[in-house]
């Protein structure tokens, strides 16, 4: 059974940095695709990054392009989300999800093309 756990988040002023990371466990994460989302408090959960099997594409949302990068590490088989330069309004609980695909290059964006999830971390940027 597939799960994915993240770690990583906190409390950071503006203009700082945090790097969360998602450990899955149960299966080789050169399986999946993975991606990030957040959820802001009243607001719905909206795609972040993604990133393909092979690490070879990327994807992010324009409101944190040049801000965060998107990686994975097969060998420690996680995936992180560097997130630098924060903004008060990244705040959100911040999730990854994983989802099987036989195309080593595809970039998942859509939700419902996830099948895995965490749990959630909770990103929190004071002004």
């Amino acid at each position: 059974q597939v799960q994915l756990v993240e770690s990583g988040g906190g409390l950071v002023q503006a203009g700082g940095s945090l790097r969360l990371s998602c450990a899955l466990s149960g299966r080789s994460i050169s399986n999946y695709a993975m991606g990030w989302f957040r959820q802001a408090p009243g607001k719905e959960r909206e795609s972040v990054a993604a990133i393909s099997r092979s690490g070879s594409r990327t994807y992010l949302a324009n409101s944190v392009k040049g801000r965060f990068t998107i990686s994975r590490d097969e060998a420690k088989n996680t995936g992180y989300l560097q997130m630098n330069s924060l903004k008060p309004e990244d705040t959100a609980v911040y999730y990854c999800a994983a989802a099987g695909t036989p195309f080593y290059t595809d970039v998942v964006i859509t939700q419902t093309s996830y099948g895995y999830w965490g749990q959630g971390t909770q990103v929190t940027v004071s002004s």
